[in-house]
């Protein structure tokens, strides 16, 4: 069975999965979830194997893992991405692929997308040395570059279709509410975990 494809994207599976949830809005509804293990000082590890979606609990092809800690400069022995390095990856890669499946489905080809995604952190707000000072990112750019042969009103609308329909842009710009829980963990589960 052939499919017509746009950027690498299954554009009739596409336009299938958005049938589907028209027909269907409960199976639009994802969770995906990390279980995150601290290794030693800065260092740890997330691995992501399922998440549910589209009504049901699904695998991925293998477990992902992905490292993370802080450069020497803040103590760290740079095995892995620090956080903020992760959240700006996480930032990039959505909007890119967000950019990528809308102009797939409207049919316009791209030829190459790059971008970059630097942002600001005062270390006085995770130092609690002033309360003044927001712990995290203080702003955050991202500078896109893109070649597709495109009018220039198509390419004023590519450029739109990512950050208008990110879900971790939408995320970061308009919060979310995130809530923690905590357990004491027992000598014998840390044992049995080990």
């Amino acid at each position: 069975m052939s499919f017509r494809e746009v950027n690498g994207v299954n554009v009739d599976g596409l336009v299938q999965t958005i049938d589907a949830v028209k027909a269907a809005p409960a199976i639009a509804k994802f969770r995906f979830r990390v279980d995150n293990e601290w290794l030693d000082g800065a260092h740890n590890r997330s691995t992501i194997n399922g998440f549910q979606g589209a009504g049901q609990l699904l695998q991925h092809a293998r477990p992902l893992t992905l490292d993370a800690d802080e450069p020497a400069i803040l103590l760290g022995r740079d095995q892995g991405a620090n956080a903020g390095e992760i959240l700006l990856t996480a930032l990039a890669a959505c909007v890119t692929s967000t950019l990528i499946y809308h102009a797939a489905a409207r049919g316009i080809a791209i030829e190459e997308v790059e971008s970059s995604v630097d942002g600001d952190i005062d270390l006085r707000g995770f130092l609690g040395i002033d309360k003044n000072v927001r712990n995290g990112f203080e702003n955050i750019r991202m500078n896109f570059k893109i070649r597709a042969d495109v009018t220039d009103e198509q390419f004023e609308e590519l450029t739109q279709l990512g950050p208008a329909f990110s879900p971790v842009l939408d995320s970061i710009t308009k919060g979310v509410q995130v809530t923690v829980q905590t357990q004491r963990m027992t000598a014998e589960k840390a044992k049995g975990a080990a």
